[in-house]
């Protein structure tokens, strides 16, 4: 999704209506970011989930919203983790999320 219709998304209310899959905000250059990519891969897949990145650098308004604060990861409008990842929170979201979900 590209950053507009992402921010139309977040207007709209719709943001988030694929219930299995999540947003991982990022920036180019950004070590936390890779460290959250690489951590969140393997609970993406085993849990069926899918991660869409979008690089905040890429929209203004993005940008300026959520600045230093990245790597973030997103369920729809709901944050999930900021900077470093919680892995035992995420599994379970993941899990409660996915089994509520079908």
């Amino acid at each position: 999704m590209a950053s507009d219709a992402w921010a139309d998304a977040i207007e709209l209310g719709t943001l988030g209506t694929d219930p299995r899959r999540l947003t991982l905000l990022v920036r180019a250059y950004c070590h936390l970011c890779d460290d959250m990519r690489e951590a969140m891969a393997p609970l993406a897949a085993r849990f069926g989930w899918a991660i869409e990145e979008i690089d905040i650098d890429a929209d203004a308004v993005l940008e300026k919203r959520w600045g230093d604060s990245v790597p973030v990861l997103l369920a729809g409008e709901r944050e999930l983790c900021r900077h470093r990842i919680d892995a035992a929170l995420v599994t379970a979201f993941l899990v409660d999320t996915g089994a509520n979900s079908r």
